[in-house]
């Protein structure tokens, strides 16, 4: 399911750099949950404060633990305040100020039951999978935050509104003295959407979080740079361009002024559109299967809106000018045929010359899912080095 990723770029970019009639972007329908709202005093609180918290029911995967719901208060991609959500998994015996892990799931969705706090209690298999591994880290008496990153609007394609929004969640977990980890060593994890998410708050904390001690990131199969997919891909048909058409709706509702999708879709490209409009992964990917922008435009004047590259660029951790200041662990498969190696290869040689702590990993695997499993015991290894304050090794 997360071959979507692969075309994030050139098909998605060509439903939203052509020129037409204007036309209304479509955002999420509100969460049925109340406790999804924001407050009204939402513009007066600072990222990172705590709006609500709930208890939430037990969950099969993590046998024994508690699951509390924690809304807060973030940051969109304009500076403006948003409420948004993370999931805490606390094990059974916790100790007071045991490690955390904020684990950044991907998700490649746009309706509001597609939060990982909802997908929890669905049985989602992407989760399940995940599940494994959480427990591990569990048994060991970490607590587990899973941040609903694409925040409120399903913003799918926004990446650096991810980072923001796991930075914050980690503030907003930090302040909750019932969940016994203010003092706790933090470290993050991610992979595929959920890695470029990761990467992304492991490279905005310096300046958006700058009093988090965040002990390191293990960053897996992260599409570092947008803009070299988009240029990559271009207008073919792709078995999963449902997910390209998902980038395109999501980067409008963020960025509805410089990247105006729904202004340049055909009647048909509409009617795909609203029928894609809150749904989760396995149904956005059945809705477009075997489509191209071609189908659904009005036009093929493609690649020709600064204004719309630039959403793009700025969204692309390979061209952020900023740093992590934290250890890094990053693994990735040379032959994924879905991600641009040469953006990783670029970003991990910036971030040397920088001096960041860097340790990298090639895995065999020859796809990008099997690179996850195949990563993850280096990546949970790597993290329990630094949870436990060992002196991280790098290549640079």
């Amino acid at each position: 399911m997360v071959q979507a990723l692969g075309v994030l770029g050139g098909v998605a970019l060509a439903l939203l750099l052509t020129t037409t009639v204007p036309a209304e972007p479509v955002y999420p329908r509100p969460d049925p949950d109340p406790f999804y709202n924001a407050p009204a005093d939402l513009a007066a609180r600072q990222p990172g404060d705590v709006l609500d918290v709930r208890a939430q029911p037990p969950l099969a995967m993590f046998p024994g633990a508690t699951v509390t719901l924690v809304e807060f208060r973030s940051t969109d991609s304009h500076g403006a305040p948003i409420a948004a959500t993370t999931t805490v998994i606390t094990p059974f015996g916790h100790p007071p100020d045991g490690p955390l892990l904020s684990y950044q799931h991907f998700i490649n969705a746009l309706g509001a039951e597609c939060a990982v706090s909802h997908m929890l209690y669905s049985g989602d298999l992407n989760l399940t999978t995940t599940g494994s591994m959480l427990n591990v880290v569990l048994a060991q008496g970490w607590s587990v935050a899973l941040p609903d990153h694409l925040g409120p609007r399903f913003a799918f394609g926004a990446a650096r509104l991810g980072g923001q929004i796991t930075l914050d969640g980690i503030r907003a977990v930090q302040r909750l003295p019932q969940l016994g980890v203010g003092h706790s060593r933090v470290v993050m994890a991610g992979y595929s959407g959920g890695g470029m998410t990761t990467g992304w708050a492991a490279a905005l904390q310096p300046s958006y979080a700058p009093e988090l001690e965040i002990a390191g990131a293990a960053v897996g199969g992260a599409p570092m740079n947008l803009a070299t997919m988009a240029r990559a891909l271009g207008l073919d048909p792709h078995p999963a361009f449902g997910l390209a058409m998902a980038a395109a709706i999501g980067l409008e509702r963020e960025y509805p002024d410089q990247v105006p999708t729904s202004s340049h879709l055909s009647p048909r490209g509409l009617e795909v559109r609203d029928a894609m409009a809150n749904s989760c992964t396995n149904d956005i990917l059945a809705v477009g299967t075997g489509g191209s922008a071609r189908e659904y435009v009005t036009t093929t004047s493609i690649f020709d809106s600064p204004a719309a590259w630039a959403v793009v660029e700025e969204n692309s951790l390979e061209l952020y000018g900023g740093t992590p200041k934290v250890p890094v662990f990053e693994w990735h498969s040379p032959s994924d045929p879905l991600i641009p190696i040469d953006a990783i290869d670029n970003t991990d040689r910036r971030w040397c010359a920088a001096g960041v702590p860097l340790q990298t990993l090639h895995v065999s695997a020859p796809e990008h899912m099997t690179a996850a499993v195949e990563g993850a015991p280096a990546a949970l290894l790597w993290l329990e080095g630094r949870v436990r304050g060992e002196p991280a090794p790098a290549i640079c």
